[in-house]
């Protein structure tokens, strides 16, 4: 009877340490809310936002409206073949030219910095000041995304570098930019404002192609 007391207990401690190591599935869509940018469900789920355009389909205006359905990965079918295109004379292919590459600039100029992992995988960036102090954009770029509707990161602000480039700040108190606003390295965006704890501080990341990089990669020393 023991040993059957004990065959059971066993099995059930199986089924429990099985369903604790099971890796959450990534939701397969996303309905898009009023006030959600393409960038900020991009950051939500850790994606590229170019990848979410083409896999739903989304033209260059990169345009997305409230209650539409998003896949959040690519079509397991694959994409439609493109229709035959008619021959045409080959020419020479013109090389694009590469953009330039962003110049960093810290976005506080003291402070004590220190680098965090990301729960989902990834870096980011606390930095320690003063409450209001000013909070500068570390790179020329283009803001777009301003608010406090991504969980964990307070009032945000995210810009846009490159194509392959985002940074963020977050936990910030007052912003200073508005969405599609042009700024350049060192301006003013926004005022630190307090952590999840309460002291003044500042959350930063850069984003390589949606994936959060160690930011001190980038930064100059100081």
């Amino acid at each position: 009877m023991q040993a059957r007391t004990l065959l059971v207990t066993f099995a059930a401690l199986a089924t429990l340490l099985t369903a604790c190591s099971s890796t959450p599935e990534r939701p397969a869509t996303y309905t898009v809310k009023r006030g959600d940018t393409l960038y900020a469900i991009a950051w939500r789920h850790r994606l590229d936002w170019r990848a979410i355009a083409r896999w739903n389909g989304i033209g260059g205006d990169y345009l997305i409206r409230p209650g539409q359905v998003l896949r959040l990965y690519p079509s397991r079918a694959g994409a439609a073949p493109a229709p035959a295109a008619k021959a045409r004379p080959p020419v020479a292919a013109v090389k694009k030219p590469a953009p330039p590459p962003v110049q960093w600039l810290w976005p506080v100029p003291g402070g004590t910095a220190t680098l965090t992992s990301r729960p989902n995988g990834g870096y980011g960036m606390t930095i320690s000041g003063r409450l209001g102090e000013d909070v500068r954009s570390a790179a020329a770029g283009r803001v777009v995304y301003n608010g406090s509707g991504l969980l964990g990161y307070g009032q945000l602000v995210i810009v846009k570098h490159s194509d392959t480039y985002l940074s963020a700040y977050g936990h910030t108190q007052a912003v200073h930019v508005n969405e599609g606003q042009a700024v350049t390295a060192g301006q003013r965006i926004a005022t630190m404002g307090a952590g999840p704890q309460g002291a003044p501080m500042l959350y930063f990341e850069i984003r390589v192609n949606g994936t959060p990089t160690n930011p001190l990669t980038f930064l100059p020393p100081r």
